[in-house]
This record gives C-alpha cells, structure tokens and sequence, in this order.
C-alpha cells in the first residue's frame, strides 16, 4: 500500500480535471503559439483561455497575468524586475521568506542593494507597524509572502498594501504557497504583484504565472522574443498552461466546498492528535492559517526519528526545500523556537486528495510511533519479527554521517588546550584518529572510541559494521588491537533487547576477525540505538603513523571507494536493491587490518583513515598538519559502483553537505561539478586508509594491497609541494 500522502505543500498530484484537460493536447497541442497558421493560432487560444481562467480565479484582467516556469522565477522576475535597474535601492522583506526571495536578496545585497529582514512574532506574523518603521527614502519594494509554507500563517498583506501605497512602494506577494488553498483577490489584497505555483494547486511542475498590476513596470529577466508581452521570452509550455488554466478554473468552481472539507480534516487530524497526545504545541497561528497545514511540535522527539519511523506517512521535516538539511528550519527560528522545538517539529499538508479514513490511520500510526519512542508504550519482544526490525527507522540519522559538525567541533575545540604529560606522544589537541601514551621505549597504548547509530537496517550487520569502525582508528596509527570494550545506547522501551544482544554477537564476529576480546563494556537507555568500542592498541613508539608527516613528492593511497554516506541515505529511503545492500555491508564491515599489514613492511610518511568527514575532511586535516599541498586526480578515486546516479537524484546525507560547506573553501575545484564536489566531501562510516607514502614504492604498495583481496586500492594523487595548505582537484 502507498503511504498516506500528507505534504501537499511540498507539491500536489494532478487535479484528474487537469489531466483530462491535458491529455488530449499531448498531441493536437504542438502549434508554436506565435505562428499565425491555424496550429499556431489554436495554441494561442488555448493559452489564452487559461490566462482568462488565472486572471478570473485572482480577479484581474488577463492582460495582467504572464505565465512563467513556477513560483521561483515569478518572485525572481518581480524582485529583480523591480529593484535591478534601480542602483542602491532598500527592500523590506521578512525573515520567514521562501529561499526563491531571501536568496534573491542575498544577491541584491552583494550588488550594493540595501534589505531589511523584518522579524515575525511567536506565531509567525509580520507587524505591519515594522513595515513601516523600515521604510526609508529609497524603498523601492516591499516583499512578504502571503502565507508560509512551513506554518501556514496568512500575513497581513492587506494591511501592509495600504502602507505600500501611502509611500508610494511597490508590494509584491509570494502567494505559491496560498493560491488554491484560499481565496486570493488581488483588488482586495491591493499588491502590485503576486506570484503562482502551479504544483501547490494540483497543476504540473514546471509552470507558474506572475500577476503584474496594469502601469506597474518590470524589467525582464530573461532576453529573448517578445512572448508574454516580452516579459517572459521564450516559446510558451501550451500543456502546462493549459494543467494552470484548469487547476485554476477548478479551485474558482468548488473553492468554498474545497476550503471547508481542507479546515474539517485539519481540524479532524490535530484534535484526534492532541487527544493521543496531550504534551503536542501547534506551530503557526491559531487561526490565520492556511485551511490544510499543520506544523506539530513533538517535545521530546526527534522529527527525522518520528518520520523514519512512521515511513508509510509522507510529511515534512521543515520545508521539502530542505530535506537534507540538518540545520534547524529558519521560520521556526525566526518565530522564537528553541533548536530543539525546529528539529522536534514536522509540518502536515492536507489536499484535495486526502481522505477521512486516512486522517484516523495517520493520527493512530503516529501516536503509536511516538508513544514508543517515548517510552510510554513499551514493546514486547513477541509483538515484533526480529528479522523484520528495520534498525535505519529508529534514528534520525545513519552512522558517522551523524557526527558534530565540524565548523562546530573546530569552534569549541580551539578553546580548549589541555596539557599533555612527557609520555603523551599524541593527545587531545591533535587531529589525528587516536590517543597515544608512551609506556617505555618499547611499547606505546593507542586508545580510541567511536560508536554510532545504526547505518543498516540488520542489527547483526549494524554490529560488525560498528567494531570495524572503531577499531580502524588504532590501524590507521600502525598499531595492533589488544581488546574491546562494548558501547552501547539501546531503546529498550522501543526494541526487544533480543535486538541488541544480535548487534554485540555483531561486533564479537568482527572481533574475532581482528583477532581480539571485549572483555566488558558500558550500555545506557536511549531513544535511538548507538554502538560501538572503545579500544586498546599497542605499537612501537617509533613507528606510530600521523597524519602529519606527508612530504613533497609522495602519492597518495586509498584502500576504499567512496560514496557510503550517499549509499546508505538512498538505503534508508529504500532505494537500494538486494545486491547494492550486501555490497555496502561488506565494505563497511572490511577490517582495516590487511592494509595496515601491508604498510607496515613499508616506511608510511602520513596515515589517517577517512569516516564521517569524508575523504575531503581527513585529507585536509592530513594537508593541514603536514603545510603541503596535494593534487587529486578525481577520476582515480574509487568509487562505489550505483554512486553517481543516485547523488544526481539529490540523495546525500547532511552530513556530507556540511563537509562541503566547512572544508570545500580549501579545495581548489578543477573543472569538477557540484554532484562531484559534494561527492568528494561524502560523509564515510568504516571508510578505508588514506596513505602518504614516497613515489617509489607506491606502486609496489597499491599492487601488494590488491593481491591481499582490497581491489579498491589505487593511487589517487600526490603531495606537489609545501606550505598552502590547500588540496587540488583535477
């Protein structure tokens, strides 16, 4: 069965009226609506109808609507229309825009453009007062959405036009998120103009329209013809017009049996809700909100947790723009929530679509989710197939993707000095995998920890995934493991413990591969399940490896191929098959002891092993404690075989993203795309070894690491020279 579908703000199915209207014009439809032959002429008409159907819908005249490629152009083509040809202009926005404005005027800003960011209060409002305060000799446009679509409240736009217009501004309205959801008059509202979405209002993708008020003037965007009274050039999308025109024509005909049906199933849905669960807060206004939506707070609860687990319920964790973001939602900021309220809060859209039944099946599905992830409800070993339990669904997040963000790490780590005795080879203060004390001249204690949470959905997996994580921090410094010990954060309030004893004999098979004990360990209650080691390691204090002792003219290893954090995320949101799960499984699983035997024949100059800073965060802290600079030959990197298509689908965990935004200032990109960038900065859970060692003997390295059965290994690049700590990407 499909999961009930309840994000109709993110975007709508087709209207069946609007694809009946459609259908026929797949093939009568191809007439280039500027030819003045009877194809052409009939194209024409077809537009001209559906403009006739917009404007009636927004009570305009036709002559005022253009038709554009969506939401994001409209509000472009109106800010930019308006504000580009006028140099050191103000513009009065607020904080709560969609990114199709507040990016826009982050653009403005760089061009020399002043904007003030006005803020909304606890429920999400623009004071109209502030509007006014802002405005300053030089405003030339004042932008604020009609409703948000995130919370859904309705500003006072009409209250706002009048002050517009008392000073004589122009007042342009993002309405993607309100038209087909109320009623939109623009003579009522008085904005000069106002922006369409056709997928918010059960019309295709792709197509949007822009309301211009007759005498307002905007400059065009785009160059070309003059179609659409030369505002908007390029030949029309006659289909999509048409799907617009009809969506249009729909909402005008049924608004009122609409509008009431969409307010009795949000009504319906947040109190059966709130009566399973009582501690829930609405996010948004009370009242002046858009008839469909609900932005829920649950205390406690992480939202990307309560989702993972509720995966036959499709809602928003913030705005659909933003799915794979991990920062907290900037309306929820901007509105005076907590960072926990924004990420404990997901936002339900109704439509015209969702049915009653569907609403009773969401409110009994979630209250059970959260009920037991809570602990309210605890489960019972017998209500639950182990081999059915889906360890992905009960964290937010998957493996080292989870880690602290390292712009945060690096920001509290520099604060931080502690004093190292004369037997501490390597402490707190480095960069490098693990913690090393001297305990004479012979022998030296590497000690490390990790755990995370759970990166596969097999609980036996998750375990042997885990240990040979934790244990390729003491490979990666040359040493040998002597022991583990377990940790673990276990939900037993939401999992049979049955659970976790199948993640230790997890970890216990990959210990024995290493060819050590866990003699013991520490376990706690927590809402999602995390595990890992702490281990202890020996090695000759002489030939402990650093990541900082890469020198000119050395190559550069790897022992595994990248793409394990794009891999897992697709594996989370089902998307992988059989054969791409057991193939990331046993990458991940793989020891890093072979490669550290290996090198160990071999004098290594630097060594470090790549996890959830991905390869782009440990080859820069590698380049950062050597002062070398590295090259990269990007088609040399290995990669995971299925990688490519999926971040082209735009799968890639936070985690990666936030790689990118933090060391990808330090890369010098080479003709690479941005999939291929963030790619690079893939966040990577039991990742293999990165390894700097002289030109002379890579070669013999990589083909040694190869017959011992690591086929990822390959030389991937070369340190070029010191100082600059940069690396280059070719």
């Amino acid at each position: 069965m499909k999961p009930i579908y309840l994000d109709h703000n993110a975007s709508t199915p087709l209207a069946d009226e609007v694809i009946e209207a459609m259908l026929p014009y797949l093939k009568e439809g191809f007439g280039n609506p500027s030819s003045g032959h009877f194809y052409g002429l009939h194209s024409k008409k077809l537009i001209e109808t559906a403009r006739k159907n917009v404007g009636i819908l927004l009570n305009a005249s036709t002559d005022e609507i253009i038709f554009t490629s969506g939401g994001s152009e409209s509000n472009n083509l109106s800010i930019l229309g308006i504000v580009e040809s006028k140099p050191g202009s103000h513009i009065i926005t607020s904080q709560i825009e969609h990114p199709a404005v507040l990016n826009v005027c982050k653009h403005l800003e760089e061009k020399g453009h002043e904007v003030t960011y006005l803020p909304v209060d606890n429920t999400g409002l623009v004071n109209p007062d502030d509007v006014e305060n802002a405005i300053r000799k030089n405003t030339v446009l004042i932008t604020i959405m009609l409703a948000n679509n995130e919370v859904g409240t309705i500003q006072p736009i009409k209250e706002i036009s009048k002050i517009a217009k008392k000073h004589d501004i122009i007042l342009h309205t993002d309405a993607a998120q309100a038209v087909g959801k109320i009623l939109v008059d623009v003579q009522d509202l008085g904005v000069d103009l106002l922006s369409i979405a056709g997928h918010k209002m059960n019309a295709p993708k792709g197509i949007g329209a822009l309301y211009i008020k007759s005498g307002v003037s905007v400059k065009p965007q785009i160059f070309g013809a003059d179609h659409e009274r030369g505002l908007r050039p390029g030949t029309e999308n006659v289909l999509e017009i048409i799907g617009l025109g009809t969506a249009a024509k729909l909402f005008h005909e049924t608004c009122d049996k609409f509008i009431e049906n969409q307010t009795r199933l949000r009504n319906k849905f947040y109190n059966k809700l709130t009566h399973e669960l009582p501690s829930i807060k609405l996010n948004g206004h009370e009242k002046l909100r858009l008839p469909n939506t609900l932005n829920i707070y649950f205390p406690g609860i992480d939202s990307n947790t309560l989702l993972s687990r509720v995966t036959d319920i499709a809602a928003s964790a913030g705005a659909a723009c933003h799915t794979n973001d991990i920062n907290p939602s900037h309306v929820l900021t901007a509105m005076g929530c907590s960072t926990e309220r924004s990420l404990g809060s997901i936002r339900f859209s109704i439509g015209r679509t969702t049915k009653s039944d569907e609403i009773e099946i969401a409110v009994e599905k979630i209250s059970k989710a959260v009920k037991e992830i809570s602990g309210i409800t605890p489960i019972k070993s017998e209500s639950l197939d182990l081999d059915e339990i889906k360890l992905t669904q009960y964290t937010h997040g998957l493996g080292c993707a989870c880690k602290i963000r390292p712009h945060s790490l690096e920001k509290i780590l520099k604060n931080i000095r502690v004093p190292l005795s004369e037997n501490s080879l390597v402490g707190f203060n480095e960069s490098d995998d693990a913690a090393v004390f001297k305990i004479d001249d012979d022998k030296a204690i590497i000690s490390t920890v990790d755990f995370f949470t759970p990166i596969v959905d097999d609980a036996y997996d998750f375990g042997r995934i885990a240990a040979a994580n934790s244990l390729s921090d003491i490979y990666a410094m040359g040493g040998k493991p002597l022991f583990a010990l377990n940790i673990a954060a276990f939900p037993e309030k939401r999992l049979p413990i049955e659970v976790l004893e199948k993640i230790i004999k997890g970890a216990q098979q990959t210990a024995k591969e290493a060819g050590i004990s866990i003699l013991g360990g520490h376990t706690v209650e927590d809402n999602e399940p995390k595990f890992g080691f702490a281990v202890t390691g020996i090695a000759h204090p002489e030939k402990i490896l650093r990541n900082n002792g890469a020198k000119p003219g050395d190559h550069l290893i790897l022992t595994k191929p990248i793409g394990l954090g794009i891999m897992t995320t697709a594996l989370k949101r089902g998307l992988l098959n059989q054969d791409q799960r057991k193939m990331i499984t046993e990458i991940m699983a793989e020891l890093n002891k072979t490669a550290a035997e290996v090198i160990a024949e071999y004098p290594v100059n630097a060594c470090t092993d790549v996890t959830g800073f991905g390869l782009a965060g440990h080859l820069f802290e590698m380049v950062k404690s050597s002062n070398v600079t590295v090259e990269i030959n990007f088609s040399k990197i290995p990669l995971i075989s299925g990688v490519k298509e999926l971040i082209q689908q735009g799968i890639a965990p936070g985690g990666s993203k936030a790689n990118f935004e933090h060391f990808g200032e330090y890369v010098e990109w080479n003709n690479i795309s941005n999939n291929m960038q963030l790619l690079f900065c893939d966040s990577q859970t039991s990742g293999g070894l990165l390894i700097s060692v002289k030109k002379e003997i890579s070669e013999e390295i990589v083909e040694k690491l190869q017959n011992k059965g690591l086929i990822y290994s390959t030389e991937i690049g070369s340190v070029i020279k010191d100082g600059k700590s940069i690396i280059i990407i070719k």
